[in-house]
């Protein structure tokens, strides 16, 4: 059975590095992560922009879903109301789909300490900490399996996200 892996969580989390050994690690699979769907110069949020990145990530998810190349989809994005993910689920066609639908979580310090680390490298801007931190309450409410990355590596995030569906891993294209 194909599986889709919605990986939710504020900006700096540790979402994508979880994300791109996710499918390193998982047979077939393919990895999609929100953001590229909306990265745009200027970068502009309206409903009409919002409508599209949506539409965008419907589409590609749902080639995904229907290609039999892959077993396993991943999508990450900063999915931090329900409605976001309910909207992406209604558009999808998900018969015959386990979908795992997954918020990363983290305490506050954790989130600092990471998005400090991005803005020294020049990866973020210093504006990133306070809306990043003021989302975390918002997970909690979500009808999401929870996982706290907090003094966690991506690896052991990776494997413990594996582990909830059974899944056998892959390495250097052989199933363990």
């Amino acid at each position: 059975m194909k599986k889709l892996y919605l990986i939710g969580g504020t900006m700096g989390v540790g979402k994508s590095a979880v994300c791109e050994i996710l499918n390193e690690e998982l047979p077939n699979s393919v990895y999609l992560d929100g953001d590229w769907c909306w990265s745009a110069n200027p970068f502009v949020v309206n409903e009409e922009t919002k409508a599209m990145v949506h539409d965008n990530i419907a589409h590609i998810l749902n080639n995904f879903i229907n290609c039999p190349v892959y077993e396993n989809i991943v999508f990450c994005w900063v999915m931090h109301e329900q409605f976001i993910i309910d909207k992406i689920l209604k558009s999808l066609c998900t018969d015959g789909c386990q979908v795992v639908n997954i918020s990363l979580i983290c305490d506050e310090g954790s989130l600092i300490r990471r998005l400090e680390k991005d803005i020294k490298s020049g990866k973020r801007t210093a504006d990133i900490i306070a809306r990043s931190v003021a989302r975390i309450p918002l997970y909690e409410k979500l009808d999401t399996i929870k996982i706290d990355t907090s003094g966690k590596t991506a690896e052991a995030l990776a494997n413990e996200i594996i582990s909830l569906t059974g899944e056998r891993r892959v390495k250097y294209g052989v199933r363990l």
